[in-house]
């Protein structure tokens, strides 16, 4: 009979964590939650693992991402004493052909479940700039024999069509048609041969598309499945040494982090925007520097929140004296960066400020976008007592609500009974909860 072995590997970091067993199980369950697989573990079970107890396959990803940002630093399998993973058989497909695989996956329902429970990894490897440049198999022959403008501009219509779609009905009802269109029409496209220009072009429309998709993936909150486009994304945009996808996939990344509250990775991933787009002119560099205060307010660096955030309004302004440009950064997205700022600062009131001129200021399409932040706002407005503000505010996001499909508004959503509940004796919050319960997706409203 052998007796297990303390696993002194995940002691190691356990120690340098600094954590207690309680708030290591902890960190451990929040992850779980991210994904969609929320988890009960407490402090008997670290000491097990600690003991060595080997973790279920399923959670030693969980335990290592909890360690990597902590640490912030990738943490490997054999670092934590744990086997290491099985290979998987095609572990480093081609570029085309990881996309592919990536979009064939996304459009089997059966594998729906499997994809919600991807993981958002601190310990990324997100590509630089020289890693990816011009990188890319040379062309595979398909059913075509040469490609042109007119499919370059096909894929950049059907683009802008399904961006219109997200901002209007939210990703879950775009993104699949997206995966689609990227494994039926935009694979092929990649893989057959053509003028120079036409495949440079070709490759960068498909960065593009595959940027738009991870995007909506986040709206879907599929974080993991998300990271995977985003990551295609810039291995297309270089190979087609499209600097601006390559910059705007960077700047979507640090969205995403920041927005689960991974700060430092935020920070990293916003200035590595910036510092690709060396060239930017006045609207992008809003567009960047918006993002990198949100990302130094939330780790606290408030001087560098500010300094981002004063150059965002400069940059803005003289955007906005060359004329109005619609569909990209603009006012209402400043503004919008400038509560968030505000709200990781502790300024609450001029967070709701802030909000309230980015939602006067949005333009209507953007319907997705005005049904989130009206809950931030909402949200925001209760935290300084202003509960009929509020629910007024959560009454407006409700009357677009049941055009939007979108996960991050579903959370909103039920975060919004939560908060709602202890006023249950106040008019206004009696109404709008007993309206909300009659116009929220049944599976979201609490029994």
């Amino acid at each position: 009979m052998t007796t297990r072995q303390p696993n002194a590997g995940l002691e190691r970091l356990y120690r340098e964590s600094g954590w207690t067993l309680r708030q290591f199980a902890q960190e451990v369950n929040r992850i779980g939650t991210e994904r969609g697989t929320p988890l009960k573990y407490q402090q008997p079970s670290v000491h097990q693992w600690l003991s060595g107890h080997l973790p279920k396959e399923a959670v030693r990803p969980l335990i290592l991402e909890a360690l990597a940002r902590r640490l912030l630093r990738p943490i490997t399998h054999t670092e934590a004493g744990f086997p290491a993973p099985p290979e998987e058989s095609n572990s480093n497909p081609t570029t085309v052909e990881g996309l592919v695989d990536l979009g064939r996956q996304d459009m089997d329902p059966s594998r729906r479940s499997v994809l919600s429970a991807g993981l958002f990894s601190v310990a990324l490897t997100v590509p630089g700039w020289p890693d990816v440049v011009g990188r890319m198999e040379a062309a595979q022959k398909g059913t075509r024999t040469r490609i042109g403008m007119s499919d370059v501009q096909t894929v950049s219509a059907m683009t802008e069509q399904l961006s219109s779609m997200d901002d209007q009905f939210g990703g879950r009802t775009a993104r699949p048609l997206a995966a689609i269109f990227l494994v039926n029409t935009v694979a092929p496209f990649l893989r057959t041969d053509g003028p120079e220009d036409v495949r440079k072009a070709m490759t960068s429309a498909a960065s593009d598309l595959c940027y738009l998709t991870g995007y909506m993936a986040v709206d879907e909150g599929l974080h993991g499945l998300a990271q995977r486009y985003y990551l295609k994304a810039l291995e297309l945009a270089g190979a087609s040494e499209d600097h601006l996808t390559y910059c705007t996939t960077l700047r979507g990344m640090s969205v995403q982090a920041v927005d689960l509250n991974q700060g430092p990775m935020a920070m990293r991933l916003a200035d590595a925007a910036a510092a690709s787009s060396p060239q930017a002119g006045p609207r992008m560099r809003a567009f960047l520097a918006g993002q990198q205060a949100h990302a130094a307010a939330q780790i606290r660096d408030r001087r560098s929140a500010l300094m981002y955030l004063q150059e965002a309004e400069i940059a803005m302004e003289k955007a906005e004296s060359r004329g109005k440009v619609f569909g990209s950064y603009d006012p209402a997205s400043l503004n919008y960066h400038t509560s968030q700022v505000r709200f990781e600062m502790g300024d609450v009131n001029g967070a709701v400020a802030a909000m309230q001129e980015s939602d006067r200021l949005r333009y209507s399409i953007y319907r997705r976008t005005r049904v989130k932040e009206r809950a931030i706002l909402a949200e925001r407005q209760l935290a300084v007592g202003h509960l009929e503000a509020a629910c007024q505010t959560w009454g407006l996001a409700l009357d677009d609500y049941p055009l939007v499909n979108s996960g991050r508004i579903d959370k909103r959503m039920t975060g919004m009974f939560n908060l709602i509940r202890p006023h249950a004796r106040n008019h206004d919050a009696q109404a709008l909860y007993q309206r909300a319960r009659e116009t929220v997706r049944p599976e979201l409203v609490p029994a």
